[in-house]
C-alpha cells in the first residue's frame, strides 16, 4: 500500500502541473504521514542532510557558475572559430566543427542545454548562410549538444555518484570514451550525409590562421586539462576541480578574454604602446578589475543566473534525496530487485526494461530528478544482477541524452526553438533522423560495457588497485 501510495501521489502532483520538487517533497511526506512510524522532524534533518552529507553536490553550483562564465564570455566563439578552422574544409565541415565544437564546450560547462545555446546561436546562422539546410544544421547542433551531460565534467554524473555513493571521478572517466566516440559517430554520419547531398565547405585558411585561433581558444580549451587532468591524475577530487574550474572561468572571461566585466573592451596592449608601459597599465587594470567585480552588473548577473539554476536544482535533489529516503525506509528497492530476481530475468533483460523506463520517464521529466528516482530503485536489482553501477550510470545518462531530445520537456528542443524562432514541432522533425542514431548508441553502450568501463579500469591498474 505504502508503494502505491507514493507513486500515485508523485504521478497525479506531475500531472496536475505541480513542480516536480514540490511532487517529490508532497509524495514522500504523505507516505511518511500514512504508512511510517517516521515523525515529520525526520523530513526537515532528511532535506538538511541530504544536502551537508553529500560532498560531491558541492561540485553542481561551481560547475553551473564556471559554466555561467564560460557562456556569457567570447570562450564559445572562439573553440567555434578553432574548430573551424580545424576541419572546416571537410566536406560537410561546418557541421563536423559545430560537433566539435560542442565537444569542446562539453568538456568545459558539463551542461547539455548549455552547449546548445553557447554554441547554436552562433553556428545555426552560420551553417544556414553557407548554404546548410536550416533543418539539417539545428538538428546537428541539438543533437550533439547531448554531449554536455556525457563528455565530462558532467553535473548528472554528479548527481548519480550522489545518489548511488559510487565514486564521481570514476563516473568521469567511464564517461570521456562513450562521449567521445558519440561526437565521433555524428561527425561520421555527417560526412556520409554530405557526400551524398553535395553539402559546402570552405577553404583550408592555413596554418597560421589555425596556430592563431588555436592559441585565442587555449584559455578556455585549458579548462579542460585543469579539470579532467587534475581529476584522472588523483591530484583532485571533483568538488576540488570544480572551484578551481569556477575560478579559472572568472578569470580567463573578465581578465583573460575581457568579453565581461570592468575590463571589457580594454585592449592588452594599445597600437605603438611600449611592452613594458603596457604591463603597468594592465597590472593597474587588473587591481581595479578585481576591486569593481562585486559591483559589475554584468558580472553580477552571471553570478545571479548561476545561483539561480543551482537553487532549482539543489531543491529538486533535496526532495529526491527525501524521495529516496522514504524508498529505502519501506524497503521498495528490496521488494522490486527480489521479485525481479525472483522471476529469473537475466542481466540482458533487466537493461532492456531499463531503458525502456528511462526512456519513457525522459519525456515528462528533468535528468537530474529521474536519476535521483530511478538510481535507488534499480542500483540493487543491477548489483545482485551482476550489472557494474558504473556501467549502469553511463547507460542512465544516455538515456537522459535522448530524454533532452523528446517531447514534450526535451530541454534542448526549446534552447534551439529559441535561437532559431521555429516552432518546437520543427524543431522535433529536425531531430528525428538523429534520434535512430542516438537509440543504436545506447543499445551499443548498454550490451558493450567495456566501451564504459575500458578507461577506469585501466587507470585503477596503473594506480596499482
Amino acid at each position: 500500500m505504502a508503494i502505491a501510495t507514493l507513486f500515485t501521489a508523485l504521478l497525479v502532483c506531475m500531472f496536475l502541473g505541480m513542480p516536480i520538487a514540490i511532487a517529490l517533497g508532497f509524495s514522500s511526506m504523505l507516505t511518511i504521514l500514512l504508512f511510517s512510524n517516521d515523525s515529520l522532524a525526520s523530513v526537515a534533518l532528511k532535506l538538511y542532510e541530504s544536502s551537508s552529507e553529500h560532498y560531491t553536490l558541492l561540485a553542481i553550483p561551481f560547475f553551473i557558475l564556471s559554466s555561467a562564465f564560460l557562456s556569457t564570455g567570447g570562450v564559445a566563439r572562439r573553440i567555434i572559430d578553432f574548430a573551424m578552422d580545424s576541419i572546416g574544409h571537410i566536406r560537410g565541415g561546418l557541421a563536423m566543427a559545430s560537433v566539435m565544437a560542442c565537444m569542446l564546450f562539453a568538456a568545459v560547462s558539463g551542461s547539455s542545454p548549455a552547449t546548445v545555446a553557447a554554441i547554436g546561436s552562433i553556428v545555426i546562422v552560420g551553417m544556414v548562410k553557407a548554404g546548410y539546410p536550416e533543418k539539417f544544421a539545428s538538428g546537428v547542433i541539438t543533437t550533439s549538444g547531448t554531449l554536455g551531460i556525457l563528455i565530462p565534467p558532467s553535473i548528472v554524473m554528479l548527481v548519480y555518484a550522489a545518489a548511488t555513493e559510487v565514486s564521481a571521478a570514476k563516473m568521469f572517466m567511464a564517461g570521456l570514451i562513450p562521449g567521445l566516440m558519440m561526437g565521433f559517430l555524428l561527425m561520421i554520419v555527417i560526412y556520409i550525409v554530405a557526400r551524398f547531398k553535395n553539402l559546402p565547405s570552405r577553404p583550408f585558411p592555413g596554418f597560421k590562421q589555425l596556430g592563431i585561433s588555436s592559441a585565442k581558444a587555449l584559455g578556455g580549451l585549458a579548462l579542460i586539462f585543469i579539470v579532467l587532468g587534475s581529476i584522472y591524475g588523483g591530484v583532485a577530487s571533483p568538488t576540488e576541480a570544480s572551484a578551481v574550474a569556477c575560478m579559472y572561468a572568472y578569470f580567463i572571461a573578465v581578465f583573460g578574454y575581457r568579453d565581461i566585466g570592468p575590463l571589457k573592451n580594454v585592449a592588452w596592449r594599445n597600437p605603438n604602446e611600449a611592452i613594458p608601459s603596457a604591463i603597468v597599465r594592465n597590472l593597474g587594470h587588473m587591481v581595479l578589475g578585481l576591486i569593481k567585480t562585486p559591483i559589475d552588473k554584468e558580472i553580477r548577473h552571471v553570478v545571479r543566473d548561476g545561483a539561480k539554476v543551482s537553487i532549482m536544482l539543489l531543491f529538486i535533489i533535496a526532495n529526491a534525496m527525501l524521495f529516496a529516503h522514504v524508498l529505502t525506509t519501506e524497503r521498495i528497492p528490496h521488494i522490486i530487485a527480489e521479485y525481479i530476481v525472483g522471476m529469473g530475468l537475466p542481466a540482458w533483460g533487466f537493461l532492456i526494461i531499463v531503458n525502456l523506463l528511462l526512456l519513457a520517464a525522459g519525456n515528462f521529466m528533468e535528468p537530474s530528478a529521474i536519476v535521483l528516482i530511478m538510481a535507488p530503485i534499480l542500483f540493487p536489482i543491477a548489483t545482485q544482477l551482476g550489472i557494474d553501477p558504473i556501467h549502469l550510470g553511463i547507460i542512465m545518462v544516455v538515456n537522459m541524452e535522448i530524454g533532452m531530445l523528446t517531447p514534450p520537456v526535451g530541454l534542448n528542443l526549446f534552447v534551439t526553438a529559441g535561437i532559431t524562432g521555429r516552432s518546437i514541432g520543427w524543431v522535433i522533425q529536425s531531430v528525428l533522423p538523429w534520434l535512430v542514431l542516438m537509440l543504436a548508441f545506447l543499445v551499443l553502450i548498454t550490451y558493450v560495457p567495456q566501451i564504459s568501463l575500458f578507461l577506469p579500469e585501466l587507470l585503477d591498474k596503473l594506480n596499482g588497485y
